[in-house]
């Protein structure tokens, strides 16, 4: 039987103890007959299975160890949730195994329902959301964005993308010019004021709730660059807007960010090129993310994704003449894969 399936069964049996514990605590009364299906599953190894029965419904969160940890998950939820900030409430948790009982934020992200006649107003509320946990002090011990990470996020991009995605390697050129853009985004990351970054603030990981949005995926947060969330919001992996209207979404964040006492830059085109920058770490991270996810884990669909960020790269590369190394790396990589 397959690791996963072992998995399940030993998640079943816990979360009827769990389910008896929490129906008998509440008085619901007996735990009615229901149903257990998949929820969702993401780029890492975690699963998700909502239960259903008679009215009521949950989320069970499996997290195989080694290879997740819930730990952060639930530190970093008690965090938010006193922020008034809607995340799942936990109702059980197994850290040792990697199982957690959340209450059911909702079945529909907002990539499931969001569109041109309703972004502004779903993405209103989800600068709201963003703009409390901005506001946040920065006392919980959770890791920087520093130098060492900045770093290991961009060598994903030669390591998965061009070596194993491409089949080539940089040669001592593009090696130089690698360096050189790597150090120029480290350092605009590092220059700017400092949040908390929840790392992957986009409409998959946001429900249509109540109160909205519902957030999730919020485990691997951090201290970083005051720019990393909106601009992870608005150049999303699965789907791109206009970018006179994303310009006008950072302008209002920028505006509201300011009057609340965020840190932002106090120049709005400073703001803007620190997100471009921003942007750029996160889309070529992302790229090398996308071809690992591909090429050691057997899940090659995120690559159809993978145009979308060069497209969100080259806009930025013609408006920011500083990243024209990149502009000459790029091309070289074409031109090597596709001669």
């Amino acid at each position: 039987m397959p690791d996963q399936d072992v998995r399940l069964q030993h998640l079943k049996v816990w979360l009827d103890e769990q389910l008896a514990a929490l129906f008998a605590e509440q008085g619901w009364g007996a735990v009615p007959p229901a149903t257990l299906t998949a929820a969702s599953s993401d780029a890492s190894f975690r699963r998700y299975f909502r239960w259903e029965g008679e009215g009521r419904s949950f989320v069970v969160m499996d997290a195989p160890p080694p290879q997740e940890n819930c730990k952060p998950f639930v530190d970093i939820a008690f965090l938010l949730a006193k922020s008034g900030i809607n995340v799942p409430k936990i109702y059980a948790e197994d850290l040792e195994r990697g199982f957690l009982l959340l209450n059911d934020l909702g079945n529909k992200t907002y990539l499931d329902v969001i569109d041109s006649e309703n972004a502004d107003d779903l993405f209103k509320d989800a600068l709201q959301a963003l703009l409390a946990f901005q506001q946040l002090p920065m006392v919980a011990p959770l890791p920087s964005y520093d130098v060492a990470l900045l770093r290991r996020e961009l060598e994903l991009f030669p390591e998965w993308y061009v070596k194993h995605e491409l089949g080539i390697e940089f040669d001592s050129a593009q090696q130089m010019l690698w360096q050189n853009v790597t150090e120029l985004l480290i350092d605009s990351a590092l220059a700017q004021p400092k949040v908390l970054v929840h790392r992957d603030y986009m409409p998959r990981n946001l429900m249509l709730s109540e109160p909205n949005p519902g957030v999730l995926d919020f485990q691997d947060a951090v201290y970083g660059p005051v720019t990393y969330d909106v601009t992870c919001l608005f150049k999303d992996a699965f789907l791109s807007w206009p970018e006179e209207r994303v310009r006008g979404w950072l302008e209002a964040y920028w505006q509201q960010a300011g009057d609340l006492g965020i840190p932002v830059q106090p120049d709005f085109e400073d703001f803007l090129r620190a997100s471009d920058l921003m942007g750029v770490q996160r889309h070529l991270k992302v790229i090398g993310i996308f071809a690992r996810i591909c090429h050691r884990d057997g899940k090659p669909r995120y690559l159809g994704d993978v145009p979308r960020f060069f497209a969100y790269i080259d806009a930025v590369i013609a408006r920011r003449p500083e990243l024209a190394e990149l502009d000459v790396l790029l091309m070289s990589l074409r031109a090597g894969a596709n001669a």
